[in-house]
């Protein structure tokens, strides 16, 4: 608790919410890590079910016609 009487860290403005400050002493929490990573993988995820852009593949194709001998 603050001098105020009020809970550290628990207004939604606070941008110190969610860091740990025990005897570790920095970092993230791990509920805050655990939400990072879900929402890193749900933009990955999304990411990957793209295609190829066909300039991309293009310049994979030449890149592997120049390494082939002749």
């Amino acid at each position: 608790m603050n001098d105020d009487g009020k809970s550290a860290g628990s207004s939604p403005g606070d941008r110190t919410a969610g860091v740990c400050s025990g005897a570790q002493g920095t970092g993230l929490s791990d509920q805050t890590q655990k939400r990072i990573g879900l929402h890193l993988r749900t933009m990955y995820d999304a990411i990957v079910q793209q295609p190829v852009p066909d300039r991309f593949r293009d310049l994979i194709d030449r890149l592997d016609d120049s390494d082939r001998p002749s």
